[in-house]
Parts: structure tokens; C-alpha cells; sequence
């Protein structure tokens, strides 16, 4: 087998583009126990994912987890499926569709853009090697995390530099590492929130519900925690809410070791009990509606918090392609490419294949 992935085909003279490549989590390929089992395969393989040493986590990963959670987690996606596909994956399409346009508008010059997933299919090293046979020698990697944790932003970096690492010619490369506490991200937030709240009247309490990661890497260094108590401060200004009218709370556990709290179905419990009336849950955390959001949270939490005797709950939907968010987006793309971009000189790229071709060059 080869060390490095064939190269593109190239000819002397052609006009080169910076590429920006969005990186989403990942989802299985259908809502199917067979497609999960090599979703989860893959996710729960990544040592950045779960952090026990291989030689325990390996063979309970494939002798108990894989044999026994696949189905019912087959259950959950189909719960969510919509006719186009996983949810996750048809907005991560349409954001990169809309930023596409929005920079070329923006800029006048050609940008490719493209999306991966994490786990699952289109693969960052594939996304990476589309770019480059778009003519790409540039690429912004631009996880959709707005919260940096080593369990998925860094993750998508292993990805990356394990791309290039089989690569002959690597593309020269800028990643961003985080968005939380960007303005237009927290105003688009919130105006997305205050849209929702104008058609259905506002809530007693407005819980913001974030991806949860074990306690442990809080212990370690891992930021995460920390910039999702800023990004739900800066939100809660933004919106005028007292600390009275809204709590932060962490979903998604896995496993019997402690994660970040409060849980979020502690926190709907709580509030359930005490008559808190109406809650809303949003989930800052994620840029596009997901099993995650969907499912555990507009489903899962709803009936967690109506149980526990709590009247009314509305789950509000992530960004998705709203206009301001994906001109945000924009805005992010555009900052970090400055220096990039450049218009092509017609006679400069036919002088340089001219020179090229005297030199010896037969493309």
C-alpha cells in the first residue's frame, strides 16, 4: 500500500482557491442497528472519546457495547430521521451550500467550501482531498463546535493532521478552534431565541442545556466547561435574563463515571417538582438540530420534566440556516482567511505555465 495518497491532477498555469471545510460530529448512514454498530464502532474508538487505556476499553467496546447498543440507539435515530436523511447531516449540507454563496457574495473571488462529518461519511480526509482537486493549496478548517473540548474540536485536528500526514503536497492550513463567545454567534442566539419567544410567549425559566463531558476533564485542563458558563453568561445578558430565569445544565452522559453538572434531567426534575410552569431548554452547544437536540432533549426531557409535574415545555430549535447565523458564519470564514484571498491574473498564470513548459514541464 502506498505511503501517500495519489495526488490530483495538476497543470502549470491553473488559478489556485482557498478552501474552507466545516466539520460536524457525525451520524450513522441509516437508522439501522447495522449502520450504527460502524457509526459507534468508529466514535467509540477515538481515544479522545473515551479515555480508558485500549486494553480494558477495546474488548468491552466490541464484546458487550457493540452487540447490545446498536439497536436500540437504531431506535432513537429513526425517531428523528426525516426523508432527506440524518438531520444533522442535511443541515451541515445546506450551511456549507448557504456559506458558499454568502462568501462569494461576499468577497467576489472563488472560495470552495465543503463539509465533513467526524464519524461517518463524507470523512474529513476525504473532504480534505475534494478540496485539494478543486485546485485548494489553502484550507480553514472550521469545526462547528463553538465550545472547545478535546473530545470533539481536538478531535477533528487528529483527523486532519492524519490526513495530511499521508498527503505528498499538504495544503497550507488555518483551523479555528472556537466561536463561543463570538457577538454575532451570541446575538444570533439570542435573536433566534427572542423570534421563538414573539410567536409562543415567554417562558418561567429558560434552561440551557450543553453536551456533557465526564468531570474529569474539567480536572485536566479541558476548557469546555468554562466556556459554556461564559457563552450562557453572555447569552442571559443578551436577553435581559436575571440568574433567577435561567439555569446552565449538561446532557448526554455515558458510562457510571460523574460528568459535568448538573445533569439537565436533574434540573427538569427539579423544576418539574417545584411547579416552575413553563420551561424552554436550548442547546447552545450545537448549531444544527441533531439526535442530541431532536430526540433527548425535545422528546426525552419533555416527558422527564411532565412527569416530575411540570406544566408546559417547549424544546427551541438550534440555528440551523437562519440568515444570521449563517451570515456569522460568514463572518468567522472571512476574518480568518484574510490574506488568502486574491483575484487571479489571467496573463500572470499563462507566463507562469509558459515558464514552466520552457523549463521542462510537460502539463
Amino acid at each position: 500500500m502506498p505511503k501517500y495518497t495519489p495526488e490530483p491532477p495538476f497543470s502549470h498555469g491553473t488559478a489556485s482557491a482557498p478552501g474552507v471545510l466545516l466539520v460536524n460530529l457525525g451520524t450513522p448512514e441509516a437508522p439501522t442497528a447495522a449502520a450504527l454498530r460502524t457509526y459507534l464502532g468508529q466514535f467509540l474508538s477515538d481515544p479522545r472519546v473515551v479515555e480508558i487505556p485500549r486494553v480494558l476499553w477495546l474488548p468491552l467496546l466490541h464484546g458487550v457495547i457493540l452487540r447490545t447498543r446498536p439497536r436500540e440507539s437504531a431506535k432513537r435515530y429513526a425517531a428523528v430521521w426525516t426523508p432527506e436523511g440524518s438531520p444533522l447531516k442535511v443541515h451541515t449540507a445546506r450551511q456549507a451550500t448557504m456559506l458558499r454563496g454568502y462568501l462569494g457574495e461576499r468577497t467576489r473571488t472563488r472560495i470552495e467550501v465543503d463539509w465533513a462529518m467526524r464519524y461517518g461519511a463524507p470523512s474529513v480526509d476525504q473532504a480534505l482531498n475534494a478540496l485539494k482537486a478543486r485546485g485548494c493549496d489553502r484550507i480553514l478548517v472550521l469545526p462547528l463546535y463553538p465550545q472547545y473540548s478535546a473530545s470533539t474540536t481536538a478531535s477533528v485536528f487528529d483527523a486532519v493532521a492524519d490526513s495530511l500526514g499521508r498527503m505528498r503536497n499538504a495544503p497550507a492550513l488555518r483551523f479555528i478552534k472556537h466561536f463561543h463567545d463570538d457577538p454575532g454567534y451570541i446575538k444570533a442566539l439570542a435573536q433566534s431565541i427572542q423570534d421563538y419567544w414573539m410567536k409562543t410567549g415567554r417562558p418561567d425559566r429558560l434552561v440551557m442545556s450543553f453536551h456533557g463531558v465526564p468531570r474529569f476533564s474539567l480536572d485536566k485542563g479541558d476548557p469546555y466547561h468554562c466556556e459554556c458558563q461564559v457563552t450562557a453568561r453572555m447569552l442571559a445578558n443578551e436577553l435581559g435574563l436575571s440568574a433567577e430565569r435561567y439555569r446552565v445544565a449538561f446532557q448526554s452522559r455515558f458510562g457510571r463515571a460523574e460528568w459535568l453538572r448538573p445533569y439537565t434531567s436533574d434540573v427538569l426534575t427539579e423544576l418539574g417538582r417545584a411547579n416552575a410552569g413553563r420551561v424552554d431548554v436550548v442547546c447552545p452547544g450545537f448549531v444544527s438540530d441533531c439526535l442530541e437536540t431532536l430526540e433527548e432533549i425535545a422528546l426525552e426531557a419533555k416527558e422527564t420534566f411532565l412527569h416530575a409535574g411540570g406544566r408546559s415545555f417547549h424544546y427551541i430549535p438550534c440555528l440551523n440556516e437562519r440568515d444570521d447565523w449563517i451570515r456569522v458564519l460568514t463572518d468567522i470564514a472571512h476574518t480568518q482567511l484574510h490574506g488568502w484571498m486574491q483575484t487571479d491574473d489571467a496573463q500572470a498564470l499563462a507566463a507562469s505555465r509558459a515558464r514552466a513548459l520552457a523549463l521542462g514541464a510537460t502539463k
